[in-house]
């Protein structure tokens, strides 16, 4: 499957598209609350999701403050370095990127650190292909009195997501991946928990986009009634136009939409053969915006995704990040790839290219079979 180019815009119109006013950059802030079900205050931020989470890292997480941080991918990572660039005690948790971390392991790690006030954790990990029980987890750490943040950049629209009745004080999202949105443009919801958190840190950003007191204090404690920065109009147009189209389409049924597509990734891939294998070994354990595949010995994982891009342009296929590049392929199947004909065209392109890639005695590779599973588990799930 190659993916057709956008129509391009008529000339100067998107330059001279009008930033948009207080009331409909609000409006659009109670949209994304009610994607998110949520009766907190909403945050959009002028810029990818990395900005709305270093800024609620640096906010809540106060120097000699001890931090739980919950590793089961790269972000997780990233979080832990965040931490410790505050001043923060951080303990991680970390877990085989082959799984999702257990609500008793949090638990444990909590009862071991009783000191602990921060716990950071990602719903679902695309990069590594596993998603974590958000709402156990949440039970334990608001027991420990504990203020959670949960990066659901990746889970939001594509599977249930419910930061009040899970206890999540900073959720942040982005539009980019399960929401078919732009990537320039994020939001955090932030409990009255948190912002009492954040007002008493005096490490807290002040004076800079990595601030949500400013935001606070500007915009929300003023009565939504001047923005105070410049709105970034093409991102805020595209991000309206992505929750009308969930809104349409209904969320229910765009989260459907990508359970099928991980089941009939998975599906595809188990009987694919070719010693290609799911990274992820528990399918309860399984992102639905990402399937990582293991690559089977000799085979570099990142030539295999070369080749088969190489004779099939455009498909959502990637290589592992740093390390993982060697030996773990990504199926991407979110937003507008959480679709039947994206999974079985990639499930054909990575057959084709390890038919080639394999060496003497290796596996074989059964190309119909697999297209054939995935019609069955996207059929039946």
């Amino acid at each position: 499957m190659t993916r057709p180019a956008p129509a391009a815009p008529p000339p100067h119109a998107l330059l001279d598209l009008a930033p948009p006013t207080a009331a409909e950059f609000a409006a659009v802030e109670r949209r994304v609350a009610a994607l998110l079900g949520t009766g907190n205050d909403v945050v959009i931020m002028q810029g990818e999701a990395l900005l709305p989470l270093e800024g609620c890292v640096k906010g809540a997480a106060r120097a000699g403050s001890t931090a739980l941080n919950i590793v089961t991918g790269p972000y997780g990572q990233t979080f832990g370095g965040w931490l410790r660039d505050c001043g923060a005690a951080v303990h991680d948790l970390e877990v085989p990127f082959s799984g999702a971390v257990g609500a008793e392991q949090v638990e444990r790690a909590l009862a071991a650190r009783p000191e602990t006030e921060f716990v950071s954790l990602v719903h679902a990990e695309a990069a590594t292909g596993n998603t974590n029980p958000v709402a156990e987890i949440g039970e334990v750490v608001r027991a420990h009195g504990a203020l959670l943040m949960l990066d659901a950049v990746a889970s939001v629209a594509a599977e249930p997501l419910l930061p009040d009745a899970w206890g999540v004080d900073l959720c942040v999202i982005g539009a980019q991946k399960a929401m078919g949105g732009p990537a320039g443009v994020s939001a955090v919801s932030v409990s009255e928990r948190a912002w009492a958190r954040l007002a008493a840190n005096p490490g807290a950003p002040r004076r800079s986009y990595l601030s949500l007191l400013d935001w606070k204090e500007r915009w929300i404690d003023t009565g939504r009634r001047a923005l105070p920065h410049a709105p970034a109009q093409l991102e805020m147009a595209a991000l309206d136009a992505c929750l009308d189209r969930i809104e349409r389409t209904g969320l229910g049924a765009v989260q459907q939409r990508h359970a099928r597509a991980a089941a009939a990734t998975r599906a595809g891939a188990l009987a694919l053969g070719g010693g290609l294998a799911p990274y992820v070994h528990e399918e309860a354990a399984a992102a639905p915006v990402a399937t990582t595949l293991r690559t089977p010995a000799g085979v570099d994982a990142s030539a295999l995704v070369a080749k088969a891009l190489a004779a099939s342009p455009g498909l959502p296929l990637i290589a592992g990040g740093g390390p993982l590049a060697a030996g773990m392929v990504r199926v991407n199947h979110y937003g507008p790839d959480a679709s039947e004909e994206a999974v079985t065209s990639c499930l054909r392109a990575l057959g084709e290219a390890l038919a080639h890639a394999a060496g003497p005695g290796a596996a074989p590779v059964d190309t119909r079979a697999a297209v054939r599973a995935a019609a069955g588990a996207w059929a039946g799930a």
